[in-house]
């Protein structure tokens, strides 16, 4: 009867080595500092502003409840502003990637492709 779960040491030593040298380039090197030096910033400055959401809701629903405007208050505006957020966001990172990170992926998936046809020869 064969094995339900795959080998997974076996795959994984058995993947391309042009991933290990393209890994260890410098260019590879810049690619995930810069998507980790846009990605972990933004993130927690995304998940704080939620998490004041959150947290006011919850110890200050006073705040929260307060009118701004015929039926709007404050809750409903903080509310409103997570998706505008959430967008915008969204946005600013396809601009950052198509400017800063996408150039780099191309170069090095060129590099991949150059390294598999040529023998794998770095």
């Amino acid at each position: 009867m064969a094995d339900p779960v795959p080998n997974t040491h076996y795959q994984a030593s058995t993947h391309d080595p042009v991933y290990d040298r393209l890994h260890e380039t410098a260019e590879f090197e810049e690619l995930r500092g810069r998507y980790r030096g846009f990605v972990f910033p933004w993130t927690a400055a995304f998940l704080s502003w939620y998490l004041l959401y959150v947290v006011l809701s919850n110890w200050a629903p006073s705040f929260m409840s307060h009118k701004l405007w015929g039926n709007i208050n404050v809750a409903l505006v903080f509310g409103l502003l997570q998706f505008v957020t959430t967008f915008l966001l969204a946005w600013h990172y396809s601009r950052f990637s198509t400017a800063k990170l996408d150039p780099l992926a191309r170069q090095l998936d060129e590099d991949y492709v150059r390294n598999r046809q040529g023998g794998a020869s770095a």
